[in-house]
């Protein structure tokens, strides 16, 4: 009787254990998050606390979203982080010297 009830009170506990694991991740994959709308959140000068509550998500997706946001906008500034100001420089400006007309 007593091997019935700890092989029973394990499978229990097993099953409550992987209960919650299987249901995040199922809750995880339904639920998406709109970047855009949380950055025009922030952009609107909400906090990330309040960006979270108000769109039901997770302070995590906020920031991640926000990193996003950053790594897109530096991808399209010429693909680093760090642009150098040449880099950001009008097309006018970065002309090299040579291509530059002599005023003698």
């Amino acid at each position: 009787m007593r091997k019935k009830l700890a092989w029973f009170a394990s499978f229990a506990v097993a099953g409550a254990l992987s209960l919650p694991f299987g249901l995040s991740r199922a809750y995880a994959a339904s639920h998406k998050v709109d970047c855009a709308q949380v950055m025009s959140e922030l952009q609107a000068g909400k906090k990330v606390g309040e960006v979270a509550t108000d769109m039901k998500i997770s302070k995590s997706s906020v920031y991640r979203c926000r990193k996003k946001a950053k790594q897109e906008s530096a991808g399209a500034m010429g693909g680093g982080a760090m642009a150098s100001p040449e880099a950001m420089a009008s097309p006018a400006a970065m002309a090299s010297p040579a291509a530059a007309p002599a005023m003698h």
